[in-house]
């Protein structure tokens, strides 16, 4: 495996890829970026497309990824990533509201588990997913980098529509 480290406003992002693809997006530890495993190796050229991509998302120009990406999941996980990535920049669905878009609408705490679990955060958006009642609930980076991470996106569009 190989892995890099990206500078985002929400802290250090360890990025992890091999010959398929984008395999892992890892939050910050305590403010401090995740290891890495020892057997892993550090190759930055690797990821000049993930990182231009994510600069561009972080600075309001990207509201979507065009990254090989190649999580490792189950099927049920696989359904609720691809989910996932059809909720638009900017825009919210309730875990509920996913489970019913899989024909599982008894599904909602394991489409919770699936986003908590999602192996590339930010690109693959479950920072997305809220709560039934609009609550912002559980995120693997933490409910300040979610609040983070809507806001930019709610600003990003407001610049987009709102030019000027």
């Amino acid at each position: 495996m190989n892995y890099t480290y990206f500078s985002s406003p929400i802290g250090p992002l360890l990025l992890a890829a091999d010959a398929l693809g984008l395999r892992q997006i890892q939050f910050p530890v305590d403010g401090e970026a995740a290891p890495a495993p020892s057997q892993w190796q550090r190759n930055d050229t690797l990821f000049i497309q993930a990182a231009e991509q994510l600069e561009d998302y972080f600075g309001g120009r990207r509201h979507s990824f065009e990254l090989a990406l190649a999580p490792q999941v189950s099927a049920f996980q696989s359904e609720v990533l691809k989910q996932l990535g059809a909720i638009p920049f900017g825009q919210t669905r309730s875990y509920a509201e996913l489970a019913r878009v899989l024909n599982k609408p008894r599904a909602a705490r394991a489409v919770g588990t699936a986003c908590a679990r999602n192996p590339l955060p930010v690109v693959i958006p479950c920072h997305r997913v809220i709560g039934s009642n609009g609550a912002l609930t559980g995120f693997a980076g933490g409910l300040a980098a979610k609040q983070w991470l809507l806001a930019h996106e709610a600003r990003a569009n407001a610049a987009r529509y709102n030019p000027g």
